[in-house]
């Protein structure tokens, strides 16, 4: 399990109010709190320690060549770079690599823990931004250009964030694999489809395209294909995942390989080339698998804004429901979740329910009830969430409470309905004064 500190950074002013400061990064991780309190900039920080240290593992960045100006050029690549301040200090503990910034003192430094490396399980890292509803336009906008007076011409796509052109280029890419026969969505019996280089949805039926669709299923199209496409890509069959890499990094595999072995790496072509298949009764064939394992993601860490994005209470459930499958398919697979909904939180709390009950359950007919209430798949175990409370007033990041294992967003929820019927009340005391 990895974790992280936060002070000085952007909205987070003392960050974590518990364990010295340390927010636990588990299988299912959640931020909840207003505009403007840092949820994102938790889950922005994550995904890019993550990267670092994935890439350390990878040999594809040295951990020395990591300095501040590095970090934070990778942090601009988030739209962090504003966050810095003077007296900014983050700190990262990974699942191999150590991290830690300090403003104060201008330093950048990592250690990588050998002894961990071999347990290391390489993960595919994917923010998926609450932007994700311009992906319907990006498609058009990145085919156009603006020429000035003078001649110049301004590409249209140039001042689109990163996270969110990486998200479309993994959108494309699930929208191709999985959408030409049509990809099902939890609502309404809709499903999408990508057919000569259009997008569209049917709906009992009723056939529009996508900028036409409703806002939800704008939002949640993007989410859950390239959420159930990466998720599956993780698992398949090395021969198969080796597909998916760009040539700089198979070249990459096979200079690290010949290092080692001349042997190894011709394998690795033979791999490559002709798939497993090939190599099946090869005594090597374990130790190179092995080997691949550092380059080659074998999980995926799916970093979520606002799953409830213009969606209906009982469609927050559905997505995340799929969300928590998905998430579910590998051990090693982490969900980073930013919400605004106290849905979500309570959506969370049955899966956790569910997921006790299902131990309990000692006949198919409670597991079939308890499913028709949270699918199995769905299921959490309470030692593998973590629901943080971020304050926009003052900076500070809580644990959520829980009563018998089970998140208690009582408070929270309390607090907002008591404002609500205090509101309603002063309303009914102002319509005595009409009379």
């Amino acid at each position: 399990m990895s974790r992280i500190r936060i002070k000085n950074f952007g909205p987070i002013h003392e960050g974590f109010t518990e364990n010295d400061g340390w927010i636990d990064v588990k299988k299912v991780t959640v931020m909840i709190g207003d505009q403007g309190s840092g949820k994102s900039t938790v889950a922005k920080l994550i995904s890019v320690f993550s990267w670092i240290e994935k890439n350390v593992v990878r040999q594809s960045i040295s951990i020395d060549k990591i300095d501040t100006t590095v970090f934070k050029n990778l942090c601009a690549l988030q739209e962090l770079f504003e966050y810095f301040q003077q007296d900014t200090m983050l700190s990262f503990e990974g699942e191999v690599c150590d991290f830690e910034y300090n403003a104060k003192e201008n330093i950048f430094k990592g250690k990588t823990n050998s002894i961990k490396l071999k347990n290391y399980v390489l993960p595919k890292i994917q923010y998926i931004s609450a932007a994700r509803n311009l992906l319907t336009l990006l498609y058009n906008i990145s085919l156009q250009s603006i020429i000035d007076k003078e001649g110049k011409v301004f590409d249209m796509s140039s001042n689109i964030p990163y996270m969110v052109k990486d998200l479309n280029s993994e959108y494309m890419k699930a929208l191709n694999e999985l959408a030409k026969e049509g990809f099902s969505l939890p609502i309404n019996e809709t499903s999408v489809f990508f057919q000569n280089h259009n997008t569209f949805i049917k709906t009992r039926g009723n056939k529009v395209s996508m900028s036409a669709a409703s806002s939800g299923i704008q939002s949640i199209t993007p989410l859950l294909l390239v959420s159930y496409y990466l998720s599956e890509m993780v698992q398949k069959d090395i021969s198969e995942r080796l597909q998916t890499i760009d040539n700089n990094l198979r070249s990459k595999i096979e200079n690290e390989l010949a290092k080692e072995s001349e042997s190894l790496s011709e394998k690795f072509k033979q791999l490559f080339a002709f798939g497993k298949g090939v190599l099946k009764d090869d005594a090597d064939m374990a130790l190179l698998e092995e080997k691949l394992k550092k380059f080659i993601p074998s999980s995926f860490i799916n970093i979520v804004e606002e799953p409830e994005q213009n969606l209906f209470p009982t469609s927050q459930q559905r997505v995340i429901n799929c969300l928590l499958e998905f998430n579910n398919k590998v051990t090693d697979n982490k969900l980073i979740i930013t919400t605004h909904s106290p849905y979500i939180i309570g959506y969370l709390t049955l899966a956790i329910k569910a997921n006790e009950l299902y131990h309990k359950a000692k006949t198919d007919e409670v597991k079939r009830r308890i499913n028709e209430i949270v699918p199995m798949d769905s299921a959490v175990d309470h030692d593998n969430l973590a629901i943080y409370e971020l304050d926009e007033k003052d900076g500070t990041i809580s644990l959520l409470g829980s009563e018998n294992d089970i998140p208690n967003d009582n408070d929270y929820l309390d607090t907002q309905l008591g404002l609500l019927n205090d509101l309603f009340s002063d309303l009914l005391d102002i319509e005595d004064l009409c009379r």
